[in-house]
């Protein structure tokens, strides 16, 4: 688990294409954080399983589904991805419950630098539906607060604070860029079990009262 507090911004060195998917390659650029081969790192937001570890190579496999549904599946050498360690006991929760598993690919619509910095993204319906104003989204690994959200789903924005923009890869966000969303875990699992509610109430038959 995570927190979507980014703790630091590495960059991709090499994305190998293998039998079971991607060798996905990266220097940590200078990140104290030391994993051992079997930790989990969020890389923009995707939870990765290290499988090799250099002072300035960490190594990760990346299977077709991730592929799919991250923007991993378009890795690139050279682009700048956020990191952070999964949560410790002594972790403070300074973002929200993020689990490292992308829900989907929004695509960013707008970004508004002047005054307040705000970017507009269109997410897939998948996740739309779980989006509130004044919620919470993680956008590539950066738990974030939805500062307005279209009431059809369509669109939703967010406001970037100068150390948000300072600490992490959203600043160079542009217009057509893809983005890694994952939707609030308490909305989902809410979301989940009303559905369930809903049907496991026998039908109404006749007159209702």
């Amino acid at each position: 688990m995570f927190t979507g507090i980014v703790q630091h911004v590495g960059r991709i060195t090499a994305a190998t294409p293998g039998a079971a998917g991607v060798r996905l390659t990266l220097d940590p650029c200078g990140w104290s954080h030391r994993p051992a081969r079997g930790d989990s790192i969020a890389v923009s937001g995707t939870c990765l399983t290290v499988v090799d570890a250099q002072s300035a190579a960490w190594s990760f496999d990346v299977v077709p589904q991730t592929l799919s549904r991250t923007t991993l599946g378009t890795a690139v050498t050279q682009r700048r991805v956020n990191l952070e360690h999964a949560v410790l006991a002594s972790t403070p929760m300074g973002g929200h419950i993020v689990q490292g598993h992308i829900d989907g690919l929004g695509r960013v619509a707008g970004v508004q630098t002047s005054g307040q910095w705000r970017v507009r993204i269109a997410p897939p319906e998948a996740v739309a539906r779980f989006i509130v104003a004044q919620g919470s989204i993680t956008v590539d690994g950066v738990s974030l607060t939805v500062a307005d959200a279209a009431s059809d789903g369509a669109w939703f924005e967010i406001a970037l604070i100068p150390e948000t923009l300072e600490r992490t890869t959203l600043a160079a966000l542009a217009v057509g860029d893809a983005v890694n969303l994952e939707a609030d875990h308490l909305s989902k699992l809410i979301a989940h079990e009303v559905a369930r509610q809903l049907a496991l109430r026998p039908a109404r038959t006749g007159r209702d009262g």
